[in-house]
Order: structure tokens, then sequence, then C-alpha cells
């Protein structure tokens, strides 16, 4: 295992995070304490130290778990928890929200089921867009003066409120942003607009969920011999196996081929080459201990460069404007090929 400092927060965290979704009885994808205990162990055996969770996930079963697979040795774990959302039907409008009720009850609650005094990183998870940012953030920096959570993240949400939040903690002296959670993998690439270039500039950690697309990035369904012909989409799938996803699969595939290792390592050893944390779960420790084996695999410029063209995405305007000769020619006086030019969305 490689460690990773995660963004400007000191911390020191294993290069791939151990996601626990699925760890409970709650739903039908997840599974019980007993089978979630040796994948735990595989990642802990391995040098793994990075956990995310969640209060709802698997109805609180998940933090409940992870606090009892942690205990024994909580301080060498470093916790990611998060807030704003609940379980459907509690009838309670405020028991949801980013509001400072939503988060107080939401806090005192996951630090009991955890059964730990604090929680290293604390993430709001998603923006529901009814609070003002300064209001949640101030609230987050209480939580951190009360000595709860130690750094504060931000899932889900416009790279705009992650600005305007840093602002907060440049002028105003509040926590700064130590992390942001957001969807990111080969088929999904759109916060390479905005958001990578954000984190980069603000020294802000990512770490990316659904980091294989929920299987496609896996050969799941793109090898005959490994799916059986069974091309049914599991329920938690988020992104669609249309036309445009196989070939990007298929083209990972190739290059998985070529380099004897799995479509799931290469997958996860682009996303680190991006300086992106993946958040991996696994339902069987060999699986875990497969994935965890991309930590080895290194990525030439070429294959890189392979792997973006078979992925390319519509950065939009005005990433693509850049792509036009005129643009190009004008913003950089005819010597855009000779300028060391940052990397962007959509530039040749």
């Amino acid at each position: 295992m490689r460690y990773r400092l995660l963004g400007k927060s000191g911390l020191r965290v294993s290069q791939i995070a151990l996601g626990t979704m699925t760890f409970g009885t709650a739903v039908e994808w997840s599974r019980p304490e007993e089978e979630c205990r040796p994948v735990f162990d595989a990642f802990t055996e391995a040098g793994g130290n990075f956990i995310d969770t969640a209060n709802m996930y698997t109805g609180g079963e998940s933090e409940g778990i992870v606090g009892r697979l942690i205990k024994a040795d909580r301080d060498r774990y470093v916790v990611a928890s998060k807030y704003a959302n609940a379980v459907p039907g509690t009838g309670d409008p405020n028991a949801a929200g980013m509001h400072r009720k939503s988060l107080t009850r939401s806090l005192d609650a996951s630090l009991k089921r955890l059964g730990v005094d604090y929680i290293d990183l604390y993430f709001v998870h998603w923006w529901d867009f009814t609070t003002p940012v300064e209001e949640v953030h101030r609230a987050l920096d209480d939580a951190v003066s009360a000595g709860k959570i130690l750094h504060v993240g931000l899932s889900d949400v416009p790279a705009w409120v992650v600005s305007r939040a840093q602002a907060f903690h440049d002028l105003r002296g509040l926590v700064p942003i130590a992390a942001m959670q957001l969807e990111y993998s080969l088929v999904q690439r759109s916060i390479e607009r905005e958001h990578l270039p954000l984190a980069a500039a603000h020294d802000i950690g990512v770490t990316a969920w659904s980091p294989l697309a929920g299987g496609i990035l896996t050969g799941k369904y793109t090898r005959s011999a490994e799916s059986g012909g069974n091309n049914r989409m599991d329920s938690m799938q988020l992104q669609p196996l249309d036309e445009r996803n196989r070939k990007i699969a298929e083209a990972l595939d190739a290059v998985a081929d070529r380099l004897g290792a799995t479509s799931g390592q290469v997958a996860l050893a682009w996303i680190m080459s991006r300086g992106v944390i993946p958040i991996v779960g696994a339902t069987r420790p060999d699986q875990l201990t497969d994935n965890l084996r991309a930590i080895d695999l290194v990525l030439d410029q070429d294959v890189l460069a392979e792997l973006d063209a078979a992925s390319a995405f519509d950065a939009g305007h005005p990433y693509s404007m850049l792509e036009w000769d005129m643009p190009m020619a004008l913003g950089y006086g005819g010597m855009f090929d000779q300028i060391d030019i940052p990397r962007f969305p959509g530039r040749r």
C-alpha cells in the first residue's frame, strides 16, 4: 500500500479507500457483518486505512459495523462519514437536509453508531440548495471546534459551492474544505471540467465513488465468457450500458489484456494517475485483493492517452470553444504550440 496526503489536511490516507455501502443487511445488495469482516481484514492486511461510510448506508447498519471493525485499533483508521440524507419514511422533514439541526442530530447519531469520539472526515452528502453555503460551513466549523469532527468535505456538490466555501475559509477563517467526493470513472469524466481544476488550485483531496461504473469497467458485461451471456444490469447501476460506454469498456479490456492485468485494475490505475482516490467496495475478500493490485500498476503516457481518447467526452462551452483554430491562434498570439499551456478539458 502507498499513501497520499488528503489535500492540505495533512492526513495520510491509503491510495484506495474501502467503501462500505454494502455493509449491513437492510437492502438486497448488502451483506451481513460476518461476510464484511473478511473484506475489511483483507483491506487492513494490505495496509489500507481509509474507510468510507455514511449515516444512511443500509439504514445506519454500515456505521455500526464499521465501528465494531475498527474498535480494536480505532486511531489507525481515517474514517469518513456523511450527513444530509435520511432513510425515507421518517415523517420528519428535518431528518434530512444540510441545515444545522440535521447536522447536529446526524453527527451525534453517527458518533454513537460508530462508537467513536470523533470522525476524521465529515462530508455533506449532497447539495440540496435550501441552506446558504455560509450557514452550512459555519455549522461544520462549529463541529470541528467542538472536537466532534476533524476535517470537512463536500460530496456531490457543484464546483461553485466548493469555491464559495473555500472563500469563507480564506477570508473569514472558517475550516478549509479538505476533500470532495464525486462520481468519477472512464465513463463519467464530467468533474474534469470544473472540480479537478478547482481541487488542484486549492489543494483539495478528491475521492471517487463508482470508479468501476457499477461493473461496466470490470469486464462483467463485455467479456462473454465471464458474464456467461448475462447482461442484466445491477439494481444499483447508475451509468447505462449504452453504445458509448460499451465501447469504452471494450477498449479498456483490450488495454488490460495487453498489460496482463484485469480491466478493473486498469480502470482504477487510470483514476489514481489523476491524483484521485477511488472508493472500492467488495462482497468478497478476493475481489478486494484483486482490485488493490491496481496500486502496483503504472500506466505509461501512451496507455493513458489511449484510454483518454477512448473515453473522450463533450466538455461543453467554453472548453469546447478552445478547440477552435481561431481562439487558439488569437488567444496565444499564434504560438499555442510553443507555449506550455496547462491541460484543460477539450484541449487538443
